[in-house]
């Protein structure tokens, strides 16, 4: 009878398509990984995974057990889930995923009013690849995530919370830092600093750029929104920042001038989202409403 511990190395297999990264993802060695899935398949009498020298990918057969097997390992983890709301509807870990373009600016709050209302409550926090964390709340890694629209998954609860502007900076001493006014065709050629491919961010900085006109750098992408203002502060480029870092006291605006130039159209829209008929749906709801309200209020402060 196969281990629920070898169903999550065939799935960890069927995501990573490679046993060295599937095994770092489970947390065992390589040989372990493979010994197990090799015991697996000699229970079952069949093969799961055609292995390769470039990596491994699962035969129909192992696709089909492993799209089961992903299903099973959710359930389970709904059913500890299930037993810690009928002990109490707010206590225990929640394992909650972020994009670091919206985190370090808009949990603070959040969880000081959660510590405050509902101590027996933790938030685990871990920042991601908003791509990357859909998958790991697919698998019943974690229990929910917030980030940028679009979320892509199957079986997932999502909740729009709040439009953010996407806001132009530029370096106090930029061309078009002390214009009175300008045009979206002052933008034409412009350079913008963005973050790595990986992250929403550069994606709708590519938008940006092509509606306007401006070209996207490739040789200065920044690590994070303060490595974005300040290289922007340096005049190596414009820098498209979100509204709440800009309005938060741990990021800011210092060293940059905001541009609004006409027709400005930028904005991304931030959500919650959680596995369907998750056990602590109610709770999630709740700490995606303290979200938004968070967002709310940090973004009508004047500036």
């Amino acid at each position: 009878m196969p281990t629920f511990r070898q169903l999550e190395y065939l799935v960890a297999i069927a995501d990573a398509q490679n046993f060295r990264r599937a095994a770092a993802a489970v947390h065992v060695s390589q040989p372990t990984l493979s010994q197990q899935l090799r015991v697996l398949e000699a229970e079952l009498g069949i093969v799961l995974v055609e292995r390769q020298l470039a990596g491994a990918h699962l035969t129909p057969i192992g696709r089909d057990i492993a799209d089961r097997a992903r299903k099973l390992l959710v359930e389970r983890q709904d059913i500890c889930d299930l037993a810690s709301t009928a002990r109490d509807r707010a206590i225990g870990t929640i394992r909650f995923g972020v994009t670091p373009t919206l985190g370090p600016y808009l949990l603070p709050g959040v969880i000081s009013e959660l510590a405050r209302d509902h101590a027996g409550l933790r938030l685990y926090i871990r920042e991601g690849i908003p791509d990357e964390q859909a998958l790991e709340l697919a698998r019943g890694k974690l229990d929910m995530i917030v980030g940028p629209l679009p979320i892509h998954g199957d079986a997932l609860s999502i909740e729009p919370l709040f439009r953010e502007d996407l806001v132009l900076v530029s370096s106090p001493l930029h061309p078009l830092a002390n214009r009175a006014f300008v045009s979206a065709d002052d933008l034409r050629g412009a350079e913008v600093l963005s973050l790595d491919p990986r992250h929403h961010l550069h994606r709708q900085g590519v938008i940006l750029c092509e509606r306007y006109g401006m070209v996207l750098l490739r040789d200065y992408e920044g690590t994070s929104l303060d490595s974005l203002r300040q290289m922007a502060a340096t005049g190596l480029g414009l820098a498209i920042l979100p509204r709440l870092y800009l309005c938060s006291e741990v990021g800011g605006d210092a060293g940059v001038r905001i541009l609004r130039p006409d027709g400005w159209n930028g904005h991304r829209t931030i959500a919650a989202c959680w596995r369907e008929n998750a056990p602590n749906g109610n709770l999630y709801a709740m700490i995606a409403r303290r979200v938004s309200e968070s967002a709310a209020r940090i973004m009508s402060e004047p500036r």
